[in-house]
């Protein structure tokens, strides 16, 4: 009942009260990310949503314009404290999850909900063993199990095991625990940056 139906009016509380607050963030970076190096405030990330369906992600750009994908041996997309494709006001985003905050429209939109398995790149999707696949039966979130209980400091398989847990075992009160971890999570910059490996 609550993965049908209950989820879905938790999405859409969440997210018109976090409307306002989402707009205003915007407003306030908008003039930041253009002004630094005269490139687009958004970026529409493309990813892979329930069912396998593909959507667009939005995103405020913390990356220079025309950066180049780089992954981590697992096929994973590298996201490194030193990543020099990062623009200045791009690397505070990324330690606040600021640049994350558009994502509020995708969920009012139906694209993610508020907590679920963060969504991965097609050829992301490619790479997944065993029942890993299992993420994609549910939307993606803006924050999720994986997301709070080690972030990028966690290998990416590693990652998306916590993804299949929590497809597994989704019910309000976990969504509820989910939600308010990652204000601390966020707060105390937990697992923001991949850890000791080697981008190619």
């Amino acid at each position: 009942m609550y993965a049908r139906f209950g989820k879905r009016v938790f999405d859409l509380v969440v997210g018109i009260i976090a409307l306002p607050f989402v707009l205003l963030i915007i407003a306030i970076l908008a003039p930041l990310i253009h002004f630094e190096d005269k490139g687009p405030v958004f970026y529409n990330a493309p990813r892979v949503g329930k069912d396998g369906r593909d959507f667009k992600m939005y995103k405020l750009r913390s990356m220079k314009v025309n950066a180049p994908d780089l992954t981590m041996p697992d096929g994973s997309t590298y996201n490194g404290a030193d990543d020099p494709r990062m623009t200045r006001v791009g690397a505070f985003m990324r330690k606040t999850s600021l640049d994350e905050m558009p994502q509020f429209l995708n969920v009012l939109k139906g694209d993610m909900s508020v907590v679920g398995p963060r969504p991965d790149l097609r050829r992301e999707t490619e790479l997944y063993q065993g029942d890993e696949a299992l993420k994609l039966t549910v939307k993606p979130g803006i924050t999720g199990y994986a997301a709070v209980y080690g972030r990028n400091s966690l290998p990416w398989h590693d990652r998306l095991a916590l993804d299949v847990k929590y497809v597994r075992t989704m019910s309000f009160a976990l969504d509820v625990k989910i939600f308010f971890k990652t204000f601390s999570t966020v707060f105390k910059q937990e697992g923001v940056f991949v850890e000791d490996e080697n981008p190619s």
